[in-house]
Parts: C-alpha cells; structure tokens; sequence
C-alpha cells in the first residue's frame, strides 16, 4: 500500500508550467480579496441610512398586517381592540374600586374599614389575578369579548354612578353602568345596548359571563382561612350549595343559579343576577402553600341580553365582610321565595347547629355588643350564661354519675355472684333489676350530656367564623379569631408544622391543663374507673389531642373551652359539697320498697334478656353433651 501511494503521487505530481499558473492564480485571489475590504468599510457609511429605509418599510407592513388581523378576529369591533388602559378611582364610604378602561370593569377592590393581617390595605383582587368579560358573535360570526375591548369613561352627573361605553358606531354602543350607594358594600351594574342588532348576530339573546380571580391570603392563620375560603352558589327558589373547600373541584350546572360567591375566611365577592345565572360551570382550586393567594376561583355563565336595547340586564355584585347580620339585612321585607340567602354563606354548622348559632349564639353576642366593646370580656359572659343555661342537665348527670358511685358495692356483689362470660346475661339482668328497683336509670348521665351537644358544636363554629373577633384583641392574644402565639420557631419540621404548627398557642395550652384537671376529678368519681385502666387512659389523652386540634384554631374558642371547663371544675367541687352520698344511698335502698312500674320498653328488655338466657342455658347443655 505504501509503494502504490508513493508510485501515485509521482506520476500524478505537477510539472513547472502548472506551477507558475497557480503561483499566478493566488496572486490575483489576493488583489481581489483585497478589493473586496475596501468596498466593505466604503459601504459602512451608509449602512445606517439603508437600516432605517429597511425598518421603515418593515413596521409599515407589521402595522398592516397587525391591522388585518385585527379585522380578521374582531371585525366592526376592530377599532375598539387598542388604546390606552386608563384607570380611574370610584368609591363611597366603605370601599374604593379601581375602574379600568380596558374591558370597562371592575380592576381592584379595597376594603376600607379593614386590613390585613399585616396591618396592609385590604385589597380583595386585583386586576392582573382576575376576569370579568363577557363574549358575543358579532354579524359576521366572530366571537368577542368585552375584556379585550377598550371602552370609553362617559361622565354620569352623579359621583356614585360610572358609566363605561363601547362605541362601535355613532348609532350602536353598550354601556356598562356602575351605580353605588354611600354605605352599602352592594353595588348594581347593569347593561344597555343601543342598536347592537346592526353590529351582533340578529338572534343572540345572551352574553356569556366570565368572572374568575384568585382570593389572596389576608389573615395570619393560613390554615384556617383555607379551610373557611370556599366558592358557594344559590339555586333560584332552592338551597344554598358550595364547591369542596379541601380540594379543587368543578361543577356544570344546568340549573339557574341567583348568585355565586367567591369567599375566604371574612370576606366576599358576590355575583348576583337580576334574572339568574343559565349553563353555569364553576371551579375552585386550592394555591399552593407558598403562593400569596389561597384559592383560585371561576364561574362561567350565560345572562340574558336584549340586542336591540329596549331593556337592561340587571346584575349586582357585594364586595365585603361576611358578617351574619349585615348578610341577613337585605333579606329584610322581602318573601321567602325571593330571599337571597346570602347570611347562607357563614360557615355555622348544619340545621340543627347553625339553629342553636342563630337562636341562641347569634343573639346573646349581638346584645353583650351593644353594651360591651371588649369582646374577651363579651365571651366569657356568653360563657357563664350557657353554663347556668345547662346547669340543670349538669346537675343531673352529676347526680346520676353519684348514684352508680355509691350503688357500686352491690354491683359487685352482682358480679361476684354470676361470674365468667357464661353469666353474663344473667349478671346483666340482675344489675338492671338492681337499677329498676332504685330507680336509677344508667343513661341518665349521658343524656344530659347529649343535650348540651348543639350548644357546644354551635361554639365550635361561631368563633372562627365571627368577623366581629378578628383583630380584636384580649389579655396576650392579639387576635381572637386567629391563634396566640407565645412561642413560635421557622423551619419545616415533618408532621409538626403541617398539623401542630410552627408555635404553641398560650390559650389553647391553659385549655388543656384545665381538661387534663378535669379528666382526673371525673374518673374518680365514675364507680368504673378502676376497672378499666385502658379507658382511663383513652380519657387522659384526649386533652393532649386537644392541644394538637386547637392549636391552629381562634383563640377566642380555646379561650372559652379553657372558662368553659374551668367553671365546670368549680360547679362539681360545689355540687359534691352539697351532695350526701350516705343520704343518697339510704334514699335509692328505700326506694327498693316501692312497687316497681315497668315501662313498655323495660318489659320488651326484661323478656329479650330471659330469652337471651334461656338460649344460653341450652347451648351449655349442648356442649355438655
């Protein structure tokens, strides 16, 4: 292979003459390189001036073919789709709304009686976390929407009303016509089109409504206020429903809807339809934790329109607190079937716990209100009044729990006498006879108890629900709708901070105490207690679950739970002074002496448990055999 390569490249080397022609040919490859740079720096100078023609012609033609497509995609309604967004204030004694041209909507809402939990201005949304347009087909079937179009300011006369018009011809416009009122967080918008059958599809009766925007976190606990922050709806003439508030959920609704809320822990934005909501979906989602915002909402629906102008679509939209009875107020004088329900949207248990709220709560904090400005002080007087409300029933499952006490030495003497599981009907009959004789019935200290449960839940949910509490402060607690913290760390610790928190709550950690307290005095007096050391147990951990599940909570509830169960500390030292358990003894042993009335229900128990042992008594024979 080397001998060939070597043979090849002799015979195939140049000769002289092909020598000079490429020596030649460099030569004047060089003269014209050199040429070429020279041309180069010469067409330098009027480098610029050829740019500027080229740019000129080329923004010529983008603005042409921006145009075009502005046609292509709004058609009559192309001259609308660009301006300036210009924003102009609007308000009246309780918020200020922020009005942007573009679309002709509502931009941002601020609060004014309220702020954060940082001390910052209230702001409910703002216009880049939010939607409000609505979509039409225009005559030659293009589909709009108002969010997109730039509407002009039309000056109203009146300080409270603003006027918002697109104007796509001299003789065709829509306007969108805000009115409010000094002190109401209700304002009303309605709709006007003039001549829109000449620019809109002659047989549209609808606009299609979209309004999303995303509920920013104002208050400190963020657990809680996402648990609260939920999307809730009315049916027209029906209920009251709501979206899950622990996860993201959607829903299509066939059904006409009077109004949909977007709400967090205290505040909310209402959409409200003169003539309802038709083909609604709606959807909620749930932020994530290290987002700014707590939940994303969005409805969209469909609203009647009159094209040719002869009525208005009517709607109202509530930007505000959500406190019960400013809610309830504007279902004042008006029928059943035409009441908003809009108090609905308080978060105050189910029928019977929301009842016990609005029957009992509800009331009694609205009249220590009038009287009293410190609300820790207006909860522990709603407090002692309950307990003296419930006192009866804490007396008698005191008084029942005192006699299973002292009956307890011939429960024993019943236990000794039938022992083992194969005499445990016969046990069981002997105890209840014992109880019939006595007249001590073994549910009497449960049912009072029972009783005092709708009190006790209604409490559970009034307190982080209660607007009137937020930022009010009492003793170490800054905030009673919210935790008191006394010790607090950083860091991410697992399971920890999800569930406990990042802090221990001073109120909630005196409830504990008192219930651990309360826990050891009970199960001394309960005739069981030493027979069942793992119930014993079971019932000193419940306080220290206690301080895991309230931590978080309003303190304003772990304060009343900590008065609650203290009060109930001092009436059992005081009923237990009062009580003479040698007395009450004597008292049960003479009652044995009376003839016994059996109930309906005793005699149907009495003949079930001698069946149950003659059952018995027939099986051990079979098993003997």
């Amino acid at each position: 292979m080397f001998l060939i390569i070597i043979g090849f490249s002799y015979l195939n080397k140049p000769s002289q003459a092909q020598l000079d022609a490429a020596k030649e040919q460099k030569r004047l490859n060089d003269s014209i390189a050199l040429a070429s740079n020279l041309q180069k720096k010469t067409d330098l100078k009027s480098d610029s001036t050829a740019n500027f023609h080229t740019e000129s012609r080329d923004s010529t033609a983008a603005l042409k073919s921006d145009s075009i497509d502005s046609k292509m995609k709004f058609g009559a309604f192309s001259s609308l789709a660009s301006g300036e967004n210009a924003h102009t204030t609007f308000e009246n004694n309780l918020f200020e709304l922020t009005m942007s041209s573009k679309g002709g909507r509502i931009a941002s809402v601020r609060l004014k009686k309220f702020v954060t939990g940082d001390s910052l201005p209230l702001i409910l949304f703002k216009e880049e976390t939010s939607k409000f347009g609505f979509t039409f087909f225009t005559s030659d079937s293009r589909l709009v929407n108002t969010e997109d179009l730039y509407f002009k300011e039309i000056p109203s006369g009146n300080p409270l009303k603003f006027i918002y018009r697109l104007a796509v011809t001299d003789s065709s416009w829509m306007d969108f016509i805000y009115t409010l009122k000094k002190d109401d967080y209700k304002l009303s918008f309605e709709i006007k089109g003039k001549n829109m059958d000449r620019v809109m599809q002659s047989n549209n009766n609808i606009l299609d409504f979209n309004w999303a925007m995303k509920m920013r976190q104002q208050e400190k606990g963020r657990t809680f206020e996402e648990r609260y922050s939920v999307l809730n709806y009315k049916y027209v003439g029906d209920e009251v429903d709501k979206l899950n508030a622990a996860k993201d959920d959607n829903e299509k609704i066939t059904n006409t809807l009077k109004w949909v809320s977007f709400k967090d822990q205290f505040f909310a934005c209402i959409a409200i339809a003169d003539k309802g909501f038709t083909s609604n979906n709606l959807s909620s989602n749930v932020e994530s934790k290290t987002s700014p915002y707590i939940k994303g909402y969005e409805m969209t629906s469909s609203v009647p329109f009159d094209i040719r102008g002869s009525q208005n679509t009517k709607m109202e939209f509530y930007f505000g607190p959500i406190k019960h009875a400013l809610l309830k107020s504007y279902d004042k004088g008006i029928a059943r079937d035409n009441q908003l329900d809009l108090d609905k949207i308080v978060p105050l248990g189910g029928k019977i716990i929301r009842w016990a709220n609005t029957g009992i709560i509800l009331p009694m904090f609205d009249l220590f209100g009038k009287f009293i400005s410190n609300y820790g002080v207006i909860i522990l007087l709603m407090t002692l009044v309950i307990k003296l409300l419930i006192f009866p029933l804490t007396y008698k499952s005191y008084m029942s729990s005192a006699k299973m006490r002292v009956l307890q030495p011939q429960i024993q003497e019943i236990n000794d006498k039938f022992p083992g599981t194969e005499r445990a009907a016969e046990r069981s009959q002997a105890t209840m006879n014992l109880y019939r004789q006595v007249g001590v019935s073994p549910m009497g200290g449960c049912l009072p108890m029972l009783f005092q449960m709708p009190i006790l839940f209604a409490m559970y949910s009034f307190f982080p629900s209660s607007i009137e509490l937020r930022q009010q402060s009492f003793l170490w607690a800054h905030d009673l709708s919210s935790y008191d913290a006394i010790i607090t760390w950083s860091g991410n610790i697992p399971l920890v901070t999800k569930y406990f928190g990042n802090h221990i709550s001073l109120f909630c950690l005196l409830m504990t105490i008192t219930n651990i307290i309360y826990t050891n005095i009970n199960m001394k007096t309960q005739p069981t207690s030493n027979q069942m050391p793992g119930m014993k147990t079971m019932m000193y951990m419940m306080p220290v679950m206690f301080l895991f599940m309230f931590n978080q909570y309003a303190s304003g509830l772990s304060f009343y739970f900590f008065i609650s169960t203290l009060i109930t500390i001092i009436q059992t030292y005081v009923i237990r002074a009062t009580i003479n358990e040698d007395k009450l003894l004597a008292q049960l042993n003479e009652n044995k002496k009376k003839p016994v009335k059996k109930s309906g229900f005793a005699a149907r128990l009495e003949q079930a448990q001698r069946e149950q042992q003659k059952m018995l008594k027939e099986q051990q024979k079979n098993k003997r055999r």
